[in-house]
């Protein structure tokens, strides 16, 4: 089965960023996924704005590979721990890197 994932964009909320995906299965059958990364990972420059995309996606191409054994949920928290995995997988500037690497653990 093929699946369209289409970055929708972000909303700067009081303490998160929330990015929006939506994931088409089907022509007919698509559905909004949010995910949230608190704006602290931001401010102390653990990440960069230009990264939260590409944090977000990587965990949701994940739970895509996953949900043959559960549903997919409508909204998801990157951990501390998710975002220290995404960080500790790049060489190099975090800005300047993808850490794609980051989609295996």
């Amino acid at each position: 089965m093929s699946v369209n994932v289409q970055y929708v964009g972000f909303t700067a909320k009081a303490t998160v960023r929330e990015y929006s995906f939506l994931v088409r299965e089907t022509a007919i059958d698509s559905h909004e996924i949010t995910f949230t990364i608190l704006n602290e990972a931001f401010t102390s420059h653990r990440s960069t704005l230009q990264n939260g995309p590409d944090i977000c996606s990587l965990k949701l191409h994940r739970e895509l590979a996953d949900s043959s054994n559960s549903p997919l949920q409508t909204h998801y928290r990157i951990s501390e721990t998710e975002l220290d995995a995404y960080l500790g997988s790049c060489e190099g500037p975090v800005s300047t890197k993808s850490c794609r690497r980051f989609l295996a653990t």
